[in-house]
């Protein structure tokens, strides 16, 4: 385990950026800024080695920038309608930072906020963060912690664990964007991605679901047999017009706890693929869209669609949608989630 430092921030406070390698010298670099994931370095067929995901070279960057590159996205990932939901009888009214919608919980979202380093070891770190009521307006005051482990399968796991001291939301998930061809290497459209969903949940205006559980089937929603993302990204579609593109929630299950494949990845340039599994119940695909132009690391310029996320997570504004899974989580009661990413040549 290697510790730098990252840069300060807008605050004064000091980043850091935590270097984790297995024996393969497959490598995640972590920060305490938003518990996000910096680096996920990987050796393709020549030999050569690839960091598969978008981010950037300090703190400040992370800081200045809205497309949440590798950040831990909490209380709530996606979105909430009207920025409001009722517990217990009590409506919380939370930031509106989307079209009058609240979206990964704001501009207190975990992603923004320095967090503690609560235990490291040669490939692995536990980051906490305590979230008092005031700090987004959801209801309880909360500890939350996330773990960042490298394993010698070349598996990035995350894990998440939170409790409260009110029934209140927890759904936490990872942004990162996946380039498997190398974060500065332009668009990833032609790289092919397996989602394994029969079915995905429509979206109305302002990217909130309508409630329905549709069929991917005879649509470019459609991603049962592996396919280039951008074959049909264009296509003319409603849900795709909509959103610009893919930014859409897939439905794995009708409730999360269940370890399972959620999607397979394939760079055929270079050989890299990823498997990605999941406890959630649903992962939103979200293809880059709305990336545009400006700097990355080591100089990179970044654009639309040059990274594509698997969000992992209960389905968008579930907490007001009786028909889902809810996100609700009792007083005392432990939240606890784990997604993987693993790296292999394929």
């Amino acid at each position: 385990m290697q510790k730098v430092s990252f840069g300060k921030t807008d605050k004064g406070e000091q980043a850091a950026l935590y270097v984790l390698e297995n024996k393969n010298h497959t490598t995640i670099k972590v920060t305490d800024y938003g518990a996000t994931l910096v680096a996920f370095i990987f050796r393709d067929k020549n030999g050569v080695e690839r960091d598969v995901v978008l981010g950037y070279d300090s703190v400040e960057g992370y800081q200045r920038n809205g497309c949440y590159f590798g950040a831990t996205v909490g209380r709530n990932g996606n979105r909430i309608a009207n920025a409001q939901f009722t517990i217990n009888g009590k409506t919380w009214k939370i930031e509106d930072n989307d079209n009058g919608n609240n979206l990964h919980s704001g501009k207190n979202g975990f992603s923004k906020v320095m967090w503690d380093v609560k235990e490291i070891t040669d490939n692995s770190i536990t980051l906490t963060h305590f979230s008092s009521e005031e700090e987004q307006g959801f209801p309880g005051n909360m500890t939350a912690e996330v773990t960042y482990t490298i394993t010698e399968e070349d598996r990035l796991e995350i894990s998440y664990q939170a409790t409260a001291d009110k029934d209140t939301i927890m759904n936490f998930t990872n942004h990162s964007y996946f380039n498997l061809a190398g974060h500065d290497s332009g668009s990833m459209e032609e790289q092919e991605l397996q989602i394994f969903a029969d079915s995905y949940t429509p979206m109305a205006a302002k990217s909130i679901p309508t409630g329905e559980i549709a069929s991917v089937e005879g649509t470019p929603m459609d991603f049962r047999v592996m396919k280039p993302i951008g074959r049909d990204i264009n296509a003319d579609f409603e849900q795709l017009k909509l959103a610009g593109g893919y930014d859409h929630n897939y439905v794995l299950s009708e409730k999360p706890g269940e370890m399972k494949v959620m999607a397979n990845a394939y760079c055929k340039e270079n050989g890299i693929a990823m498997e990605a599994s999941t406890d959630c119940c649903g992962v939103q695909l979200y293809a880059g869209n709305f990336i545009q132009a400006h700097k990355g690391k080591s100089g990179a310029e970044y654009h639309d669609r040059q990274g594509f996320c698997l969000e992992s997570q209960f389905y968008p504004n579930a907490v007001n949608q009786e028909n889902f899974a809810s996100p609700v989580v009792k007083a005392g009661e432990q939240y606890n989630s784990k997604t993987t990413y693993r790296l292999y040549l394929k």
